[in-house]
């Protein structure tokens, strides 16, 4: 098993880091990742014939082979897949992303992008993000709202997903798009198959022209924010606002992925029995409120 590791922060991101340490034991890890932030990129591959991207080689603790590559990510899965990285992958894993890809922000993700392009070359993707707590916006996060990340609890859902995808991995390709509450396995109230909402938990609400001193007829974008929306449980956004891990499948119908992969589910409930996971008014495991 050959499992390519990406994201849309950067090769120097923490979460990167920790997922590519939590894959070692399902095969050999590559990273290719950007050398720099991406984030809202999708599944933009950039103007090759403008940017000429670079590929460099990084040292990451733990990993016999990393590059940082001079474009986004859904670039990276595509040099992948076309042998830049030596013989072909069977998973692209994506992630830690900063901040929940749910909602719309799913279309604009640079983490779940990089899973579509592998996708669209036939290669199953697992996406994962984090929620973050305070001033998280449109699946992204401010570096200051980071401090307290609980990177080890996402990379721990990533590990028993990954697991399960490859003990029945579907004919056909799936993205799986993993969104954890930023808390303790312990303090996870269950997990749920989720629907992709329509808005995510906290969204932009305008954007203002403001001139900008000095220049004519130049203007600065200020965009506003709007507060936090409770949202259906059922949807990706609203379980994650209810500490609930929420796992949604973008391929194709969702219950059909549901009866290919058995495994992922009880994987998921395994690992929350065992971490004594599921506050007092809430079932462990998978939850259905």
């Amino acid at each position: 098993m050959r499992i390519l590791l990406t994201n849309d922060d950067g090769v120097d991101s923490i979460g990167l880091h920790v997922l590519a340490r939590a894959m070692r034991r399902h095969g050999d890890v590559v990273i290719a990742a950007p050398d720099a932030e991406y984030s809202g990129s999708g599944a933009s591959l950039g103007a090759l014939h403008l940017i000429k991207p670079e590929v460099h080689r990084r040292e990451v603790e733990g990993i016999a082979e990393a590059w940082a590559v001079t474009g986004p990510p859904a670039l990276c899965v595509m040099f992948a897949r076309l042998g830049a990285f030596g013989s072909p992958f069977d998973l692209v894993v994506s992630g830690i992303n900063p901040g929940a890809n749910v909602g719309r922000s799913v279309y604009h993700s640079g983490t779940v992008g990089a899973c579509l392009t592998g996708r669209n070359g036939g290669i199953s993707g697992v996406a994962v993000s984090q929620n973050v707590v305070g001033f998280g916006v449109e699946g992204q996060g401010s570096e200051d709202s980071l401090l307290d990340q609980r990177w080890e609890s996402a990379a721990a859902v990533a590990d028993v997903v990954v697991g399960g995808l490859i003990a029945d991995h579907p004919a056909e390709p799936v993205v799986v798009n993993i969104n954890v509450p930023n808390t303790s396995v312990e303090d996870f109230a269950g997990w749920r198959s989720t629907q992709v909402g329509t808005r995510p938990p906290r969204s932009m609400v305008e954007a203002v022209l403001t001139p900008v001193k000095g220049k004519v007829d130049c203007f600065h974008v200020e965009m506003g924010w709007g507060d936090e929306l409770e949202l259906p449980a059922g949807t990706d956004s609203g379980a994650v606002a209810r500490g609930v891990v929420s796992i949604s499948y973008l391929s194709r119908i969702e219950a059909t992925h549901r009866a290919d992969l058995p495994r992922i589910d009880s994987a998921l409930d395994q690992m929350l029995v065992e971490a004594g996971s599921g506050r007092p008014d809430q079932s462990v495991g998978r939850t259905d409120n």
